[in-house]
């Protein structure tokens, strides 16, 4: 379905010198340096997966969704989606993505949303007889009857991210593309946002690349998880083997009797890279599983202190993506 091969993107930036003979110098001989965006990237996805594209702000994943959508032309490498290239074939390739990003619209913002629909139809050159199918289909997922006559621009952010969702499917694309499509949402909406998503990849066999800042997100509709940074690869292989693989950061919560009991206790100087986190009677302790076990943790603070409470938590995906960032966890 979806082959990308040492991709690369570079772009030349103007190195500005200071002063305004700095300015004129870069104006009439300007000077340049290479940033690379995206580095050697390589991945393959089959056709109906989710595929969950993260990293932090700045680490190349909006330089390779265009290049995917065939926004940006790589300068290395190559990009194939279902056999076309993004960038030479665009005219054909198009009319089997779908794209929706968070905080932009492809809807028209005066037009009630069902005219908007009937613009899309003729853009798209889509049947009648599968205009009113795919309609009715997608209002039965996005539940958009309450609004369809509305105007878009009366929509709320949940109402038209639901009728974007439904306007980049309209087509019926083979590969859909989401930018943040829970951004700014609150949770009954990002729940019934999600159902939507794997309900359509379910029936449609429709292959998506999601990329958000969201990690229930990507836990609940990942099948495979590809982290960049600095337009590199980080890691790539399900939620479970993140969490198999570097999930060795575990929690114990500790709720002491009084704040007192705390002076009793010193796990900093007493055990190895531990972080400890205090909110007046309350203790968190992070350790690395690898190097400390929990009995011995909590047997050496109910040794020392009286305690009413205890909690013990794995690692989940957000603490280990925080870390990833943080530079405290390297892959292999």
């Amino acid at each position: 379905m979806i082959t990308v091969e040492n991709l690369g993107k570079s772009f030349k930036k103007t190195i500005k010198q200071p002063g305004l003979l700095g300015s004129f110098k870069s104006l009439v001989k300007p000077k340049y340096e290479v940033f690379e965006a995206v580095r050697n990237l390589n991945f393959e996805i089959p056709e109906g997966e989710i595929f969950g594209f993260i990293g932090a702000n700045g680490a190349g994943k909006s330089t390779t969704i265009k290049m995917m959508t065939g926004i940006l032309t790589p300068t290395s490498g190559s990009c194939l989606i279902n056999n076309q290239n993004p960038q030479k074939d665009r005219k054909n390739y198009v009319k089997n993505i779908g794209v929706v990003f968070g905080q932009r619209t492809q809807l028209w913002w005066d037009l009630p949303l069902q005219e908007t629909y009937k613009v899309l139809k003729e853009i798209y050159d889509i049947p009648m007889d599968r205009f009113r199918s795919r309609i009715e289909f997608l209002n039965e997922v996005l539940e958009l009857q309450d609004f369809i006559k509305d105007p878009v621009r009366t929509l709320s952010l949940g109402q038209r991210m639901r009728a974007d969702i439904a306007a980049s499917l309209l087509h019926g694309p083979k590969v859909l593309f989401l930018d943040e499509p829970t951004i700014g949402l609150d949770v009954a909406v990002k729940d019934n946002i999600r159902k939507a998503i794997l309900q359509i990849n379910q029936e449609e066999k429709t292959t998506v690349i999601l990329t958000t800042h969201d990690l229930n997100d990507i836990e609940l509709l990942s099948h495979r998880i590809f982290m960049i940074d600095k337009g590199e690869k980080m890691f790539e292989g399900s939620v479970n083997e993140l969490k198999q693989t570097f999930g060795k950061i575990h929690e114990v919560e500790f709720e002491l009797v009084s704040e007192l009991e705390y002076s009793k206790l010193d796990y900093k100087n007493d055990f190895d890279g531990v972080e400890v986190e205090r909110d007046n009677s309350k203790v968190k302790v992070r350790f690395d599983a690898t190097k400390i076990v929990a009995p011995e943790l909590l047997q050496y603070t109910m040794n020392r202190a009286a305690a009413k409470d205890i909690s013990v938590k794995d690692a989940d995906i957000e603490e280990i993506i925080r870390r990833f960032f943080r530079k405290e966890i390297v892959s292999d």
